[in-house]
């Protein structure tokens, strides 16, 4: 894959998971990053989001790689803090090459939509659709200006197809790819790319908790084990079921890179195999 050498990636949600592996893999590929997050737990969702630490830790993994590390608290529903960020990243890097729209929130509370709460619905969608437009905002003017870039939108497996139980982010996930779709035309007359990346299930705190473990296994007191087991039937690929952050990583560091220059506009699955299941599959293999 071509070295990002000299370039700056603008990372969402870089405390930790998808968002800690993208600065990760950047920085290791030569280049420097921005990375924001909340930094902040958000009433609706039942698990602990990132923290401050969290954050200077992700700074700390991408400056052992040697590359310089921007790191900001900022909630991407605040047009003014995103905008903040953008223009410190280019005060201090003198660029912005690359945008990944990653922060993302999902609330296991197991209600069908006419029960969702308002709170919940305007936490996911804020955080999910709006934060990815907010940050698109921020960052899209530095990247016309150099009439060159790349935006990667993290959308979900579930962007395209329906989970019962989960309106509010399954329609943020399909919104983000919308979103990416006009993004991708009306960016296109300026040199720059824009396309969504679509992981399903994967390790980080956004699955792994007890409310996502019973989900997934469709047992009251599911465990991790049971969720780690369960996972494996929405895969079609032999010894795989939740995916490691770095799959997603790795897709959004193609899509910024030489080697993805003529596409633009595309959902890119991140699934091992999960969309080509007619449901189930009934013969998942374990070695």
């Amino acid at each position: 894959m071509s070295s990002f050498e000299g370039k700056v990636a603008f990372i969402t949600g870089g405390g930790r998971g998808q968002g800690r592996e993208e600065a990760v893999e950047f920085a290791r590929r030569g280049s420097d990053v921005v990375i924001v997050d909340i930094a902040a737990d958000v009433a609706s969702v039942p698990y602990s989001l990132a923290t401050e630490d969290d954050l200077k830790e992700t700074q700390q993994l991408v400056e052992a790689e040697g590359r310089s590390c921007l790191a900001r608290v900022a909630d991407v529903r605040d047009q003014h803090a995103l905008d903040a960020a953008a223009a410190a990243a280019v005060e201090r890097f003198g660029r912005i090459d690359f945008l990944i729209a990653n922060a993302g929130i999902y609330d296991w509370s197991d209600k069908p939509f006419w029960e969702t709460s308002d709170e919940a619905w305007n936490d996911q969608v804020g955080i999910c659709l709006e934060g990815a437009w907010r940050a698109a905002k921020a960052v899209t003017p530095h990247l016309v200006q150099r009439r060159s870039g790349a935006i990667v939108f993290t959308s979900s497996n579930v962007g395209v197809e329906g989970v019962p139980f989960s309106a509010p982010y399954v329609a943020a996930k399909h919104g983000v790819i919308g979103l990416m779709r006009v993004a991708a035309l009306e960016l296109g007359t300026y040199g720059v790319r824009a396309n969504a990346i679509l992981p399903s299930t994967t390790d980080t705190l956004i699955n792994d908790h007890p409310s996502g473990w019973r989900r997934a296994s469709g047992k009251p007191d599911g465990t991790r084990e049971d969720y780690l087991d369960a996972v494996h039937q929405w895969t079609a690929m032999r010894n795989t079921g939740v995916l490691p952050p770095k799959a997603a990583a790795l897709a959004a560091l193609w899509l910024c890179s030489d080697e993805a220059e003529f596409i633009t506009g595309i959902s890119l699955p991140i699934d091992a195999g999960h969309l080509t299941l007619p449901g189930m599959n009934p013969w998942p293999v374990r070695d």
